[in-house]
């Protein structure tokens, strides 16, 4: 009896160690514009559904990159909503002709109630994109919570991809103005495009871990059958021996 009670603590001990391998993976936090072309105001729309290691989202803070001065934050019924500003060392000249001597460095948005790990939820901000065809504009993310933090800022080196670090800062890359200047002509569709591949790059990424998850649950599943057959049959033989 001794020997079979052992037999269920490996089992069981077995087990748990095969739970631990299968934490569910990082999802980064991902940005999807829509629009991408050089000098048009794109509306982008950051999203998470992942707090920090299971602790669930009290607040995020969004850096704005050097080539804006300003952002416009969307309400959002469930956050507070904070601008940050910077004085600028020289004051800088817009498109329209007028001059800022300071501009939003970040927006902080501050959860009324703490967003729970594995909850989606989705950010969106309005900027002026810079004329600058072929720029990427990194958008650092400070992922605050109940416990700990994660910093969405690295930035991937030449040739590298987002794909390859642990905690990308979402990203966009400015395409060629529209013609029109109004989102209808084919520079519209060019920068529609580069959005769509973006969403279907993320939506494969999030696929993966998915699928990932759900093999790894039922290799589990399955394992445990395994072991609990083995344990059954151990026990049923040493029975029929004593017996």
């Amino acid at each position: 009896m001794r020997n079979s009670s052992s037999i269920l603590l490996a089992a069981g001990g077995t087990a748990a160690l095969m739970a631990l391998g299968l934490a569910p993976a990082a999802a980064h936090v991902h940005v999807t514009p829509d629009t991408t072309g050089a000098g048009e105001t794109a509306l982008l729309t950051f999203d998470l559904s992942h707090g920090c290691e299971g602790s669930p989202t009290t607040a995020l803070t969004f850096t704005l990159p050097d080539e804006l001065v300003d952002a416009t934050p969307t309400a959002h019924a469930g956050w507070e909503i904070k601008k940050v500003t910077e004085e600028l060392a020289e004051p800088q000249t817009l498109p329209n002709g007028s001059q800022v001597s300071s501009r939003t460095s970040e927006i902080v948005y501050t959860a009324k109630e703490p967003l729970a790990d594995g909850v989606r939820d989705t950010i969106a901000l309005s900027v002026v994109l810079p004329d600058a065809e072929d720029t990427t504009l990194a958008f650092p993310v400070r992922q605050t919570c109940a416990e700990g933090e994660t910093d969405w800022s690295q930035i991937p080196a030449e040739g590298q991809s987002g794909h390859d670090l642990d905690s990308p800062a979402p990203a966009v890359t400015i395409t060629e103005a529209d013609d029109d200047g109004h989102g209808d002509g084919a520079g519209h569709g060019s920068a529609a495009g580069a959005s769509q591949e973006r969403v279907s790059d993320r939506q494969d990424d999030d696929d993966d871990s998915e699928a990932a998850e759900i093999a790894g649950y039922v290799g589990l599943g399955a394992g445990l059958l395994g072991l609990a057959a083995g344990v059954t049959a151990l026990i049923r033989t040493r029975g029929r021996s004593k017996a």
